[in-house]
């Protein structure tokens, strides 16, 4: 479940994306009733187009063994689910149940439906995080279903080929890249846009997107720096840009055209059957003197549609399956690629992530993880986006890219928070 994940919505535009999803179509064109009984409520469900085998197969049977209502799946491909959703969230049409980030204008509004009461008898068994940034003044607003770490991997036959030891800072990535590119590879892969690393660029700088108070936290001179650093990168001609498939797609790492790719855990079955043993992870790495490592953790939470018709049946539906049919919740964790169970139970009982690569890649979300922010909309997300169009893609000045980027967040948070 590839995941957009919330860092760009662009799904991977994690942040989002953010967001990214596999091919591109039309909403008319998605979906396909999998409701059981003819009698009962009928409900419909949104989700992205996961870029994993299995994925969709998988959400329809689940909605099939619900005896209690139809259900039926609009399966949204394309880049921007959030261009989907949003507007459908207007119209009578709406769906009673959708996938999406944490997002405090979803509850300001409210558009997503209080699920305290289905999530609190089992809330001590939810990764804390994962409840914290679904929570507004007590009450909490989505389920989480996946957790989706996003790193760097890397050949380790190619970092020896070429002397390079696995970076600890920007600008040893930066060197590092470098040396790894020949006439046939690439150095690096951070995405088509660049826009994956945002986030990681500002933790690792050792800032935040916004602070306690939902304040700006992003602009700083590390930040401003580190975008210096990205632009010089992205010009060294080291850099893959123009890959067949975005970052969520492991495809342009597994096919040898870049040594170093950023991309989620849901791709590392593909890439180790790909690769075998020659493949490593590492978090992205400190920017500045005072920079730390992170990784960002994507992924994806169930959310009720506070304005349909359907409001208890539907809360009914997402207890029955993202709060009691656990075989059903670590089937999507582990079954379509590797994402992390954010249900403790669950995760301490998936083998599959208990040792290797898969185990690393846990120790690096424990670790360096950093979680959604609910205050962090898509408008910011988008503002930072601009913020690497324009001083990492089009060369302009960081700080002004970043003035810039402070009045549009600004605006939003005083939307948000007056």
């Amino acid at each position: 479940m590839s995941a957009l994940s919330n860092n760009n919505w662009s799904r991977r535009s994690l942040f989002r994306a953010a967001a990214g999803m596999a091919a591109a179509g039309s909403l008319a064109a998605c979906g396909g009733n999998t409701g059981r009984s003819s009698s009962g409520d009928s409900l419909v469900q949104y989700f992205h187009a996961y870029g994993e085998a299995g994925t969709e197969q998988a959400i329809k049977r689940y909605a099939k063994a619900y005896k209690d209502a139809n259900v039926t799946t609009q399966w949204i491909t394309g880049s921007n689910f959030e261009n989907k959703l949003f507007p459908a969230l207007l119209t009578k049409n709406a769906p009673d149940v959708f996938e999406f980030h944490p997002q405090l204008q979803l509850v300001t509004s409210g558009q997503v439906a209080d699920l305290s009461d289905i999530i609190n008898p089992v809330k001590d068994d939810f990764n804390p995080a994962d409840i914290a940034s679904h929570t507004v003044d007590g009450k909490i607003y989505g389920v989480r279903m996946i957790d989706d770490p996003q790193f760097f991997y890397y050949r380790p036959s190619l970092f020896e080929k070429a002397k390079v030891e696995v970076p600890q800072t920007l600008e040893e990535l930066i060197e590092a890249v470098n040396k790894l590119t020949t006439d046939k590879v690439k150095g690096a892969f951070l995405g088509n846009d660049i826009t994956p690393v945002q986030s990681p660029l500002i933790w690792s700088a050792g800032a935040d997107t916004l602070n306690e108070k939902n304040e700006i936290a992003y602009h700083t001179d590390a930040v401003a720096e580190g975008l210096g650093q990205l632009r010089k990168l992205f010009t060294s001609g080291n850099l893959l840009l123009d890959a067949p498939a975005d970052w969520w797609d492991p495809s342009a790492f597994t096919q040898g055209l870049t040594a170093i790719q950023w991309c989620g855990m849901w791709a590392m079955p593909v890439i180790q059957k790909a690769l075998g043993d020659d493949v490593g992870i590492f978090p992205f790495p400190k920017v500045g003197s005072a920079g730390k490592f992170s990784v960002t953790n994507g992924g994806w939470s169930m959310f009720v549609n506070a304005k349909g018709d359907n409001v208890d049946a539907a809360k009914e539906y997402v207890k029955w399956l993202w709060i009691d049919q656990k075989e059903y919740q670590e089937d999507w964790a582990l079954s379509y690629g590797f994402h992390i169970p954010p249900r403790t139970s669950i995760a301490q009982s998936a083998t599959k992530l208990k040792s290797g690569l898969p185990a690393e890649g846990v120790k690096l979300f424990s670790e360096y993880g950093h979680f959604d922010n609910i205050g962090w909309t898509q408008a910011m997300i988008a503002a930072v986006n601009d913020v690497i169009a324009n001083s990492v893609r089009k060369g302009g000045s960081p700080e002004a890219a970043l003035d810039a980027c402070d009045k549009k967040v600004n605006a939003e948070l005083k939307k948000l928070f007056g």
